[in-house]
């Protein structure tokens, strides 16, 4: 336990300089050049270094911790599977370029760290889908891949309610487990690198936490807990199902299809960034206006642009909650009836 202890705060130390460097005299509000240029300014190769190190200490303090027991198991299967949304997360600046300094640090670093060790397809594949595809065709049926994704979940027009509720819940479902399985089998075949790196991480598990390292704290985060996460995490990117076509400055195109979750909940804003939506995912609108900004600067843009058309308070529940707004556009004649049926309301 004193080793796992040990591990925890040396990861949580590690990924702090990151933080705390690139804090260092940044603009409370500010436009995005301005931050662009500041960014500039800061950008190194060490500091993103020791963030992507700081994850995996601390993803072995979680191995050590899940063999002392069914609690700290469980513990630690939740703790690692945000821990994979977090690398998740940094590569994806990684993949924009504003990870690091230089092209190649940002290469290497999403490589080695993220997409090598969790099976992932190689980061120039996912910048052609993600910067190429995503970005300039976000919600657009035929063009945008996130947005097939989601029909792949089952999110299509005219479904029913059970059918909506598996498909929040796609990831867990059999149906689901055989799409990741098979998809990072894939992945595996094709580039036999990551299929190296990947048996090398199951033996750390091992090693370091016994079966339970290697079952509570691998294959249940990744195969179960970190794609239910990373899924939870589209839904709640853009109005998929219906957005407002803009034309205009990014920022209003981008407001007219970006969605802003607990805008008003500072608490559940914070532990929201802190475990599924880490890393400037949580402003998702901000970074989709202005994709050449690091995580950091994100609430200082934010507070300088008007917010987007949506921005509701709940996930699951509740009548402007992110799930009663994707369902009610995917069944317009469903919620136009319980509209119709509603008792009328006088003054």
């Amino acid at each position: 336990m004193t080793l796992c202890l040990a591990l925890l705060i040396t990861g949580t130390a590690l990924r702090q300089v990151d933080r705390a460097y690139f804090a260092l005299r940044r603009p409370r509000t500010a436009p995005a050049a301005e931050l662009i240029a500041h960014q500039r300014r800061r950008a190194n190769n060490t500091t993103p270094l020791l963030l992507l190190a700081g994850q995996w200490v601390h993803i072995a303090g979680w191995w050590l911790l899940a063999a002392q027991g069914p609690l700290a198991a469980t513990i630690a299967a939740v703790a690692v599977a945000i821990h994979f949304r977090h690398l998740q997360e940094i590569s994806h600046a990684a993949v924009h370029g504003i990870l690091a300094r230089t092209p190649r640090a940002n290469l290497l670093l999403a490589e080695v760290f993220a997409h090598y060790p969790l099976g992932l397809a190689p980061v120039p594949v996912r910048r052609l889908r993600h910067v190429r595809d995503h970005h300039p065709n976000a919600a657009i049926p035929g063009t945008d891949p996130n947005l097939a994704e989601l029909h792949t979940a089952g999110l299509r027009p005219g479904l029913t309610r059970a059918a909506f509720a598996a498909a929040l819940v796609y990831p867990l479902t059999p149906r689901g487990i055989r799409t990741t399985t098979t998809t990072i089998t894939a992945v595996m075949r094709r580039f036999p690198g990551r299929a190296a790196a990947a048996i090398a991480l199951a033996g750390t598990a091992y090693l370091v936490g016994g079966t339970a390292g290697l079952l509570w704290g691998l294959l249940v985060p990744r195969l179960l807990l970190y794609p239910q996460l990373a899924h939870l995490s589209l839904i709640v990117e853009h109005t998929w199902f219906d957005p407002q076509v803009r034309t205009g400055s990014p920022a209003w195109v981008e407001a007219g299809r970006c969605l802003r979750l607990y805008p008003r909940n500072r608490a559940l804003a914070a532990l929201t960034a802190a475990t599924w939506l880490p890393y400037g995912d949580l402003r998702h609108y901000a970074h989709s206006a202005h994709s050449g900004l690091r995580w950091n600067y994100l609430p200082a843009l934010e507070r300088h642009l008007a917010p987007p058309h949506f921005t509701p308070d709940g996930l699951l529940l509740g009548t402007s909650s992110v799930a009663r707004r994707h369902f009610d556009a995917l069944t317009p004649a469903q919620a136009s009836n319980a509209r119709e049926d509603e008792p009328a309301v006088t003054a």
